[in-house]
């Protein structure tokens, strides 16, 4: 029995799609998403200074405001891959039927199905290139790191100094030394967190169970991770042995999902040379920045 797959998803259907597999990198949780950025968006930063004085009975102009821009310009990306159609047939009787049976009988959703096979593809390079990204070599786009690289932002070094891996013993004082360094007029805001990787977040809960807060060896849904009042973001994106210390709405995540060039394409390729494969194309955009850098602490 044969089985012939042509598909094509455009526009709309192809964007959620698309941000289905954008949204399943965690990171994205934890940062300000721009949707609908065809080519660049503008960030606008303000600062201000020696605006409020005593007040007189006249109107006497006082202090300045600074405006500056900087540019959120999303790469676009793309898969090309060629699937063994044998193969993706095997994997959908395992998921799809009982053991046993034949397959005799595939529904419409064999499409969704290979379409998904993509997902976790889209997602894990999205959440990887969120933060350690460079738009310089291919397939990625500039992560945060790269931006901050270009406008420090506050630095502080990890205990012991730059490049001290961290362990369960010493990952509370990561967090500390980190959370001293955050600025006055930061600290408190709502949307304030510590982002860090999953190898930081292991040690962290491993050194706060063996310190017997919260009972982390049973922990539940209801655990919201913290340290001194501020929330935890954790990031599987971020590289190991470093953190960050930001605003959620000074970290900027920017895609076109409803843009003509996002789409995804599907053409069986036996009628045209006889093969089993199924040639899959997608594309979408993706890149970051951050707005105010001197309100964001570093440790790396």
């Amino acid at each position: 029995m044969g089985y012939s797959i042509t598909s094509n998803y455009a526009g709309e259907h192809a964007g959620q799609y698309i941000a289905a597999a954008l949204n399943s990198a965690k990171s994205l949780e934890y940062l300000t998403v721009l949707e609908n950025v065809k080519y660049k968006r503008n960030i606008t930063k303000v600062a201000n200074s020696g605006m409020i004085v005593d007040a007189t009975c006249d109107f006497t102009d006082a202090g300045t405001l600074t405006l500056t821009e900087r540019v959120l310009n999303p790469k676009e990306l793309q898969i090309n891959v060629d699937l063994c159609k044998k193969d993706l047939l095997a994997d959908w009787q395992a998921a799809q039927m009982s053991a046993g049976a034949h397959n005799r009988d595939m529904s419409g959703d064999f499409a969704a199905f290979v379409i998904s096979h993509l997902s976790d593809t889209i997602a894990d390079h999205v959440e990887t290139n969120i933060w350690d990204g460079n738009g310089a070599n291919p397939g990625q786009f500039d992560g945060m790191n790269l931006n901050f690289n270009g406008d420090a932002p506050t630095e502080s070094d990890n205990s012991g100094g730059a490049g001290t891996a961290y362990t369960s013993s010493n990952i509370d004082e990561n967090l500390g030394i980190i959370s001293a360094a955050i600025p006055a007029a930061v600290w408190g805001k709502e949307d304030l967190y510590i982002y860090l990787g999953t190898a930081a977040y292991r040690l962290y809960i491993e050194n706060q169970a063996n310190a017997g807060f919260q009972n982390l060896y049973s922990m539940n849904d209801q655990f919201t991770p913290m340290y001194n009042g501020i929330k935890l973001a954790v990031c599987p994106g971020i590289p190991a042995d470093q953190m960050h210390a930001a605003q959620k709405s000074n970290l900027f995540f920017g895609t076109d999902l409803v843009s003509d060039t996002t789409e995804i394409r599907m053409l069986d390729m036996s009628a045209l040379d006889g093969s089993d494969n199924v040639r899959v194309v997608a594309k979408f955009t993706g890149g970051t920045q951050h707005a105010q850098a001197g309100d964001i602490v570093r440790m790396n």
